[in-house]
């Protein structure tokens, strides 16, 4: 099949330097279909080969301090690559309307697993930590019928876990980089090995003769991050032409960018922003290790690596920023970096202020989400604002915050420029809906506009500031944990009568999750076994819990629904007597109180200003740590 026919001056070029909303209206001033004329990401890889055909698309580092063992792909050699799947998997049966599953980790394969199975029909990224009943579901809900996975050892056992999916595929295409391909008839399914398929097929074209259209559906991404129970969230070309083509656009992506992409390849941070949208431009992506920045490794050696492969643009979660600040530089050149951006997870004031002492870098901050195909806004290169605001809207996307209704769910007012309110989006790269008959009107308005459950406000300047969620997702590191997960685990225990889950407060991670938990009348049990049991019952590493407090009852409202407000309360009041009781030992002070509490007990309550004679001195400290507003003192309702 021959390329798609790109105008001589490239789409996926900046029309601007972007600094403000301004900026961002400029580029709007001329029709978006004029200016996005690629129909498929297929169209995007064509346009980047016959533009930069020599130029170094994609680099992989076997090893953390990789450079003469490192491997390479020009954009010619990619397109190539990308072809040669694509038709493998047509000659495996794969059609247009069928799905190809990906477990692999961090390696130049995944890039040939997308964008090939994106050419062919459907691909579904699915996260390798998450246990094989749960892959088996996600993969029954798409009907995936191929498989491309990993063959060698790893953290997350991949092989193991296909050999116990409960799935039915047609064939399971294996990679290895140690000659691990699993041979002989024991296999459950028919299976080959994913280097020599290639090899057997061509690279100058599609054989299939497919070519699909923008409304086409691209891919199904699971939510949920890394943990919790996914929904799966469909994409179309469309969408993800446009992530790609906004992405360049706000932050001035070019041929002269290199980044090194740390972020999970199952995730649409690492794939869509962070990937496809440099893949676009022209730009180098290095992708460090197959642990990426889960690679201890690749975390120590950073700043070494920085200074060898000069990336020009960087992108991580606050949680490897901090980890980062406690890597020395020791006189390694990052001069080449001109933009530091994160996102996937809140960026508080400490650590944004600690990696620019550090570093000398000001982070810039994006939000992002499957069901925006992977970006909503970006703070652009130059546009310094605090931490907390996460940038202006992408060009032809509007962005709203409106206030909320009696239903607790945006209503049609919009609020007024610095109000708080619920965020929601309409724009380009919106996502075609959740596969599993869920009701669109769980996500989105009367009128169309997404539900981001973000609450926020919008300053006169068009920056978005997060003000918090009104989800009870807990949000550590970028991973998206779904509290359900840990309640349902402790609540298998026999002497639990119930237990919810919710987020606490972590300089390090943002959020972690932790537990509170009734037992039963008479039934005996302590903290720490209940901890070990959780430990054992919850699938994925990040979601166990912190600690387990056991309380005589979960707080309830009138109509008998848990409150969780008050457990998060409850939460940054035991993280803020951490903090006094750490600052206590520092300068040799006696220890507070270790049983104070601020707070009354009652299954119906109200709030009510807490009066400062009603709380000693450490509560009236821990109250100021674990609070920004007016503290509050819950009191029996009755």
């Amino acid at each position: 099949m021959a390329m798609s026919p790109i105008p001589a001056q490239s789409m996926f070029r900046p029309l601007r330097a972007v600094r403000s909303l301004a900026d961002v209206e400029a580029i709007e001033s001329r029709p978006m279909a004029g200016l996005i004329t690629a129909q498929t990401v297929y169209d995007l890889f064509c346009n980047s080969a016959r533009e930069h055909g020599q130029g170094r698309a994609l680099s992989f580092l076997p090893q953390a301090g990789s450079v003469d063992d490192a491997r390479h792909l020009s954009y010619a050699e990619l397109l190539g690559k990308i072809r040669q799947t694509a038709n493998a998997l047509h000659a495996l049966g794969m059609g247009a309307s069928d799905t190809v599953a990906i477990l692999l980790p961090g390696c130049m394969e995944y890039h040939f697993a997308l964008w090939g199975g994106e050419a062919a029909g459907i691909v579904q990224p699915i996260n390798p930590l998450l246990s094989a009943e749960k892959i088996s579901a996600l993969m029954r809900t798409t009907g995936a019928r191929f498989l491309i996975a990993w063959a060698d050892e790893d953290d997350a056992g991949i092989r193991d876990k296909v050999a116990s999916l409960d799935a039915d595929l047609a064939h399971v295409l294996w990679v290895s980089h140690e000659g691990r391909v699993p041979q002989g008839d024991g296999q459950r399914w028919p299976a080959s090995d994913l280097h020599a398929a290639l090899a057997t097929q061509p690279s100058d074209r599609l054989v299939s003769g497919r070519q699909p259209q923008a409304g086409d559906v691209a891919a199904y991404f699971h939510t949920g991050g890394t943990t919790g129970a996914p929904k799966i969230a469909v994409q179309t070309h469309g969408a993800q032409v446009y992530t790609a083509w906004a992405s360049v656009q706000m932050q001035g992506l070019n041929t002269a960018d290199r980044t090194i992409n740390g972020y999970p390849l199952f995730h649409v941070a690492g794939v869509l922003p962070g990937s496809l949208a440099c893949f676009s431009a022209g730009a180098h992506v290095i992708i460090p290790t197959t642990g990426l920045f889960r690679n201890k490794a690749v975390i120590a050696g950073f700043w070494r690596m920085a200074a060898q492969w000069k990336p020009t643009l960087m992108s991580a979660v606050p949680t490897v920023l901090a980890a980062l600040v406690e890597v020395p530089l020791q006189g390694a050149d990052v001069s080449s970096i001109r933009y530091f951006r994160t996102g996937a997870a809140p960026l508080s004031p400490e650590v944004a202020a600690r990696f620019k002492a550090h570093s000398g870098f000001h982070v810039h901050e994006s939000l992002g989400m499957t069901e925006m195909t992977g970006i909503s806004t970006i703070t652009p290169p130059g546009l310094h604002a605090a931490a907390g605001h996460v940038g202006l809207r992408l060009p032809f996307a509007r962005l709203a915050v409106r206030r909320m209704g009696p239903d607790c769910r945006p209503s049609g007012q919009e609020a007024a420029p610095g109000e708080t309110g619920m965020v929601v989006f309409q724009s380009p790269n919106l996502f075609s809906g959740y596969l599993g008959g869920i009701e669109p009107s769980s996500y989105l308005t009367d009128d169309g506009w997404l539900i981001t459950g973000d609450l926020g406000s919008v300053g006169d300047d068009g920056l978005l500031r997060l003000r918090g969620r009104s989800k009870d997702v807990i949000i550590r590191s970028g991973h998206n944990i779904d509290p359900q997960v840990i309640e349902q685990a402790l609540e298998r225990h026999p002497a639990v009568k119930a237990c919810a889950a919710v987020g606490a407060p972590d300089a390090y991670a943002g959020e972690v999750p932790v537990a509170f938990v009734a037992l039963h009348p008479g039934a005996q049990a302590d903290e720490t076994e209940l901890l070990a049991f959780a430990a054992a019952g919850v699938d994925e590493a990040p979601a166990r819990p912190r600690y387990v407090r056991i309380i005589d009852a979960l707080p309830t409202t009138n109509v008998g629904k848990v409150y969780k407000p008050r457990l998060r309360s409850m939460a940054a009041e035991i993280y803020a007597r951490t903090l006094v009781a750490q600052a206590h030992e520092r300068m040799g002070l006696p220890l507070p109180p270790a049983d104070s509490t601020t707070y009354a007990e009652g299954e119906g309550f109200v709030l009510r200003p807490a009066r400062a004679a009603d709380r000693s001195p450490w509560e009236q400290g821990a109250q100021a740590l674990a609070f920004t507003g007016e503290p509050v003192r819950i009191e029996d309702a009755a």
